[in-house]
């Protein structure tokens, strides 16, 4: 969720490779929150995990050096590398172009299906970026605002026509899809216009708004950038107003991408007329079990800092995450670990995002190890009984708070259920990936 606090303790209480903490005062945000919503919420799928059968983070070990540039050097084109998927669901790819002069010219392709192989609508969008300050909020971004001088949009089908026309008002309708055309650009907005259009679409470039760019330098010499943009709101009604604190799957550089990667080439050949058709993925049966860990150090919203790591046992239908959160975007320096455990069940097909699956979790124990003395003065000071032993907290030493029934500070309640929605894909080098819903 993009409210500031965490829904989903499987998100971290962002890419894990199988399929997306520190304390902030004076903020209320909680590191923890039990949801209480169904299975519905959970119509897209975030970050990924990587299954590691020796149980090692290679990734994190694999002399691979990465550095970020603040200001961030934007001047390129950034491409996605798979069919994203954001609430509603909604399915795209982008392609996201910056000048020297601070103008940007960003595509944004959609789609009927989460395989990205059936194009719906295209939105056109330009407008000039200007670069502010180091983010006080989240380390390691860069607060930007941009502003929009227009926004187009091609319709690929008379059904895709039809299904923006049932969202649009009658004004939109009117001046725009109304004679629409597929193959056709027409335009939804610019300066002189207002933007009713945009915001009837759930449309906002708000994720402009927090920027960081990290370039991955790899012991073979060779390098991969990447884009990070804020985070989307899953309610579309605050989508316009939403300041982001956490990322999106970050797009890579044209230049300097993952190889071998022929979404990356699909999505920088395209025009808005001419929307990438990509490749349907490689199958990869739905199977939990063994390990899954963080490619990297992940960054979610309200400033949280983290890696994470699984293990499921189906046969006795039991899982573990090891939480490890940071103060710091390069996830060198430690917070806090919490591990987590209990049941789960298999639910049905997710109806809204094809060759995803239900799941139910229960989560019954929980431990929180304090990495440092403020968090262990933190949870100290909270009153006897309801997070672990009172006055007993000390960094390096574990507690299990099943006895105080969670820990209140953390927003932690046992027991609890969550609904979460699984996927498996194969990445570019075959390796399995989880995809986890938000």
């Amino acid at each position: 969720m993009s409210n500031g606090r965490f829904s989903h303790l499987l998100k971290g209480v962002w890419l894990l490779w199988l399929w997306q903490a520190v304390f902030v005062a004076g903020t209320g945000s909680k590191l923890w929150e039990v949801p209480t919503a169904s299975f519905t919420s959970s119509s897209n799928l975030s970050e990924s995990l990587q299954w590691e059968p020796h149980c090692q983070y290679r990734h994190l070990q694999d002399r691979v050096r990465i550095t970020a540039d603040i200001p961030p050097r934007l001047d390129s084109t950034w491409v996605s590398t798979r069919c994203e998927v954001r609430p509603g669901p909604e399915f795209l790819t982008r392609s996201y172009t910056f000048h020297p002069s601070r103008h940007f010219h960003a595509l944004q392709h959609y789609y009927t299906d989460s395989s990205c192989e059936d194009p719906a609508y295209s939105l056109m969008i330009r407008g000039k970026l200007r670069l502010r300050q180091a983010s006080w909020i989240t380390r390691g971004g860069t607060e930007a605002e941009h502003h929009l001088s227009k926004v187009g949009v091609v319709v690929h089908s008379l059904a895709a026509k039809q299904r923006l026309v049932s969202r649009l008002p009658q004004t939109c309708v009117g001046l725009t899809l109304g004679r629409a055309v597929p193959g056709k650009l027409y335009e939804l907005y610019n300066t002189r216009a207002g933007r009713g259009c945009l915001a009837a679409l759930g449309f906002s470039m708000m994720e402009m708004g927090l920027i960081r760019v990290e370039t991955q330098h790899h012991s073979h010499g060779g390098k991969i950038q990447e884009l990070f943009l804020g985070d989307i709101h899953t309610d579309w009604t605050q989508r316009t107003q939403y300041r982001p604190t956490g990322y999106q799957q970050p797009l890579q550089n044209a230049m300097h991408h993952i190889h071998p990667c022929p979404v990356c080439a699909l999505v920088y050949r395209s025009s808005e007329q001419r929307p990438p058709v990509l490749p349907r993925s490689p199958a990869a049966p739905l199977s939990l079990a063994g390990r899954w860990v963080s490619k990297s150090c992940e960054t979610r919203p309200t400033v949280l800092f983290l890696t994470r790591d699984f293990t499921f046992d189906p046969d006795q239908h039991a899982w573990e995450g090891i939480y490890r959160h940071y103060s710091d975007p390069a996830c060198s320096q430690p917070t806090f670990t919490l591990t987590a455990s209990g049941h789960y069940a298999q639910g049905n097909p997710s109806a809204k995002v094809s060759g995803a699956t239900e799941f139910v979790f229960k989560v019954i124990q929980v431990k929180v190890t304090a990495m440092e003395e403020p968090t262990a003065k933190l949870l100290n000071g909270t009153r006897p009984g309801k997070c672990g032993r009172g006055g007993g907290w000390e960094v390096g030493m574990e507690q299990d708070l099943t006895p105080t029934d969670g820990c209140t500070v953390l927003g932690i309640k046992l027991p609890h259920k969550e609904y979460e929605l699984f996927k498996t894909e194969l990445d570019h080098r075959k390796h399995p990936l989880l995809l986890i819903g938000e």
